[in-house]
């Protein structure tokens, strides 16, 4: 029988975000995570790689990797360009507590 490994910020993922970050922050956070997430899955169904998506979108595969990676801050008007290049648009609608 293995021992298990226990790790130095616990089990519970949940507590330790609670604790770490303020309400604004966490919303901030699902909501990035929610749209990388959209714009990877949409490039993924469409069959695209990130060089095929910088043709179709003019934007250049090292920032679209930077992009998907959330390693990045983009600007409003390069996810608008990948966003439409893959057929989505931004929606702004309100947020209700515990949804993106």
């Amino acid at each position: 029988m293995r021992n298990k490994i226990v790790s130095p910020i616990g089990d519970d993922w949940e507590a330790l975000r609670e604790t770490l970050l303020t309400p604004e922050e966490r919303a901030e956070t699902d909501i990035r995570i929610a749209l990388l997430g959209e714009i990877i899955s949409a490039r993924q169904a469409n069959g695209l790689t990130q060089k095929e998506l910088e043709v179709v979108s003019g934007v250049k595969q090292p920032v679209i990797a930077r992009l998907e990676r959330g390693s990045t801050d983009p600007q409003l008007s390069t996810l608008i360009k990948v966003l439409t290049a893959l057929g989505k648009t931004l929606y702004i609608g309100d947020i209700k507590q515990g949804q993106v």
